[in-house]
């Protein structure tokens, strides 16, 4: 099957297509973990997005059913350097090419993905269309449907959260309001593990329905797009305030950011990886985290104090009022995959509460 990934900036590529055979256009990203791919892939924090692997060799392994973060793909297409036909573990249950195909979307292999990396890091992220055919691909036309695509003008978080409220843990303690702004089941599971009820809430809930539910502590989820745009979350999310202890994770950080008069700022390529270190700025203790997100906190709200940076471009990866029991990070405390580094975070909101 022929395929291209052609770029906004007239950069086209032709590899090998696997997967569904459509069209898809999306934000093209990088994820530089050596594994995961089936978490990456089912990771809600994606939609809108074409994911290129910088790993060379993925689907060795196969894919699974309890590997999911969601119960789909939500990138928009899937880029890697050569895809493993074979598989091998325990519990694998499919190829990667049929994975893809079951979920529609389309996938490129047999391309430089290093030159596309390096090509990014420059460029920057731009938007981009990938398309898989039996037939020749017509280049310019595809070229031409990515020139109105605008990744920061999309709410994604509507598109990604639950509808209706779910519970996870219905017999167990502490009552969590969990708002679904694209949120992965790593989360979930932590908190279960933590004897936590969990009530899933959708993006669109108010402050009055979360206070409905009398929650112990709220939890922001993470998710994808433009944390700028999402201006009811910010009301509702500043309605919370001192209402009980709250946790942001991920794009749950950023939008605290907003809610109570900080601001964020895109990335040149975004974090997105298993490997990124992060610095507490007291201790100076440092952590490996798992991290995805292609926007960061600009100006930290008054009244929270700076907690983490980034090691590597100093960007904000934490942040905590006390006064307003409050705290967030930048990165996924729950991993999936990645390193165990800061699941303490789970037992330090619960010990807020």
């Amino acid at each position: 099957m022929k395929a291209v990934l052609a770029l906004k900036d007239g950069t086209v590529i032709h590899g090998i297509g696997f997967g569904a055979k459509t069209e898809m256009l999306g934000e093209l990203v990088f994820n530089t973990s050596m594994m995961g791919y089936q978490e990456a892939l089912t990771d809600p924090s994606y939609g809108g997005q074409i994911l290129l692997m910088t790993y060379p060799l993925i689907g060795n392994y196969g894919t699974n059913k309890t590997d999911q973060e969601s119960d789909k793909i939500h990138t928009s297409g899937f880029a890697i350097r050569e895809r493993s036909e074979d598989f091998e573990h325990k519990d694998a249950q499919k190829n990667l090419d049929n994975f893809l195909k079951d979920h529609g979307v389309p996938g490129i292999c047999g391309i430089d993905t290093r030159f596309i990396v390096r090509h990014i890091r420059d460029k920057g992220v731009m938007p981009a269309i990938l398309a898989t055919s039996e037939n020749e691909l017509d280049v310019k036309s595809l070229i031409n449907k990515m020139q109105k695509f605008d990744y920061s003008a999309i709410d994604f978080v509507s598109k990604t959260s639950t509808k209706t409220k779910q519970i996870f843990g219905k017999n167990n303690k502490k009552k969590i309001a969990l708002i679904d702004y694209g949120v992965k089941m790593g989360i979930v599971r932590q908190l279960v593990e933590r004897d936590c009820q969990v009530l899933l809430l959708p993006s669109s809930s108010t402050a009055h329905d979360v206070e409905a539910i009398e929650p112990d502590g709220i939890l922001l989820s993470n998710g994808p797009g433009d944390p700028a745009i999402l201006t009811d979350a910010h009301k509702t999310i500043k309605a919370l305030e001192g209402y009980c202890p709250i946790f942001g994770i991920c794009l749950g950080h950023q939008l605290l950011a907003h809610a109570f008069g900080g601001d964020t700022y895109k990335l040149k390529f975004g974090h997105r990886g298993s490997n990124h270190a992060v610095m507490d700025v007291k201790t100076k203790r440092t952590y490996i985290t798992t991290q995805n997100h292609g926007f960061a906190v600009d100006k930290i709200p008054d009244k929270f104090e700076l907690t983490q940076i980034n090691v590597n471009d100093k960007s904000v990866e934490g942040m905590r009022s006390d006064s307003k029991n409050i705290f967030s990070v930048q990165y996924h405390p729950e991993a999936c995959p990645g390193p165990h580094d800061t699941r303490f975070l789970f037992d330090e909101f619960l010990k807020m509460i």
